[in-house]
């Protein structure tokens, strides 16, 4: 049996270096430039170069559409365990009400390290199937709230697939998509998972620096889902703003 690879004198500082362009993208955002790190690290330019080109390789960094800087990509989210919450007494009574004023599910949802955790499934009501949720988010409309947050929705996403015939799988449908959602503040899906099915969703945000933390979404028959909704999208804005300051 073949034994462990030992490491030379130099990969160590190798890894080290990794790791700390790691930590410059995360302190210094998504769309900083090699430049940047480069400068804050006192390295370099030809290895920040050849770091950055490493981890974009092995995706734990991405390279925005633009070509301007480096985000996160979709195995850096993976480093950090996603923040397990439950509702509190307060968040609970508001999620009740809002259930108690629609015959759809309610589900709300926690969005932590760029992850996504369903943590109140409506107990009445077939809830999303929290594995496939985290793994095709681009299919479902809580899923949806968390890519158009993102500098590049490509970063969380690693395989695209049709579920039915309705899915948009197609990158340039799902930046418009996408867009649309950061835009209006809420995503829709009408039979993209399942065909019998659909979702609204909207954005739970902290009230004092607008980062999203969590949504909550109103799943039903497709057909429902797809009409205007006027009055039920009215209910789900103004119960995500009665939660915000209670899950911020």
């Amino acid at each position: 049996m073949t034994g462990p690879i030992p490491l030379s004198g130099r990969q160590p500082k190798a890894v080290r270096s990794a790791l700390h362009v790691l930590e410059e993208v995360v302190a210094a955002g998504p769309g900083v430039t090699a430049k940047e790190i480069s400068e804050s690290l006192a390295m370099p330019q030809a290895t920040t170069y050849r770091i950055l080109n490493l981890l974009v390789a092995e995706e734990y960094l991405v390279r925005l559409p633009d070509l301007s800087g480096f985000a996160l990509g979709r195995r850096a989210a993976r480093l950090a365990l996603p923040a397990t919450t439950v509702l509190n007494t307060a968040a609970r009574a508001v999620v009740d009400h809002m259930r108690a004023q629609t015959r759809w599910a309610v589900h709300v949802a926690w969005f932590a390290a760029g992850q996504i955790s369903l943590i109140d499934p409506d107990p009445d009501h077939p809830a999303p199937d929290a594995s496939q949720l985290a793994r095709f988010p681009y299919a479902f409309a809580l899923g949806r709230l968390l890519l158009a947050e993102q500098a590049d929705w490509r970063a969380l996403v690693r395989d695209v697939r049709p579920f039915t015939a309705r899915t948009v799988t197609s990158e340039s449908e799902l930046d418009r998509t996408l867009k649309a959602v950061a835009r209006d503040g809420l995503a829709r899906q009408c039979g993209e998972f399942r065909e019998d099915r659909g979702c609204i969703a909207v954005p739970i945000r902290g009230p004092r620096d607008g980062r999203l933390v969590a949504g909550i979404a109103l799943a039903g028959p497709t057909a429902r889902i797809a009409e205007p909704n006027e009055e039920i999208i009215k209910l789900l804005r103004d119960h995500a703003a009665r939660l915000a300051p209670l899950l911020a």
